[in-house]
């Protein structure tokens, strides 16, 4: 856990490690002891903050380059679009603000722990709403034409942080099924999470709905 604010982390580590299945087992405050804690701890996820000194995202990209296996959650109070898909593309895992909630927190860093990605509901329906760069001609992308009207349905509903239990649900399909379209949608769109996907959808699709053409 590496945050500036002792208080803060000292809120977010008691938090954690209220939980048997979770240990805390290095604390920071700077980019460079983030880099440090990485590399030497080598820990399952390293939790940052975009504000740090240093830089946060000077952590970020570090540790995305040194230390691949560490899985980086940035846990940070900067909600901006545009620094949200920059720490995403840079290596993130997730992105959680510090408004959120206990559970929530342990939720994203469960996720993370397992190989999933976790972004805050709100952060994630907002970037797959946002307005992106013109289609091509074709109105739809060329990464986007191998994938099926199913799959193209469920990357809509990737963004809104849902997880494939509840796409399951919400489908009337079961979460085995929709981990394997999920696992295929990456696949075709040559990303490395979920996450990722979304930014891809959202970047190239004025309206959710054109994926369903």
């Amino acid at each position: 856990m590496v945050d500036d604010h002792p208080l803060y982390r000292d809120g977010v580590v008691i938090t954690l490690e209220a939980n048997a299945d979770i240990d805390v087992i290095a604390q920071g405050r700077t980019a460079s002891d983030a880099i440090r804690i990485a590399a030497e701890q080598d820990p399952d996820v390293i939790i940052l903050d975009m504000s740090m000194p240093g830089g946060g995202m000077t952590a970020l990209m570090q540790v995305a380059t040194h230390c691949p296996r560490v899985k980086i959650l940035m846990l940070t109070a900067v909600a901006d679009d545009d620094q949200v898909c920059s720490a995403l593309r840079n290596g993130a895992r997730g992105y959680l603000l510090k408004e959120a909630t206990a559970g929530e927190l342990v939720q994203a860093v469960r996720a993370l722990s397992v190989g999933e990605s976790y972004v805050s509901p709100s952060l994630a329906a907002r970037l797959l709403a946002r307005p992106g760069t013109p289609p091509i001609a074709t109105g739809r992308p060329e990464r986007f034409i191998g994938l099926s009207g199913r799959e193209a349905q469920i990357l809509s509903i990737l963004g809104s942080g849902k997880s494939n239990k509840e796409i399951g649900s919400q489908l009337d399909l079961s979460e085995k099924t929709i981990k394997h379209y999920v696992t295929n949608i990456l696949q075709k769109l040559r990303v490395r999470n979920r996450v990722e996907a979304a930014i891809v959808a959202s970047e190239h699709t004025p309206q959710r709905q054109s994926l369903h053409a």
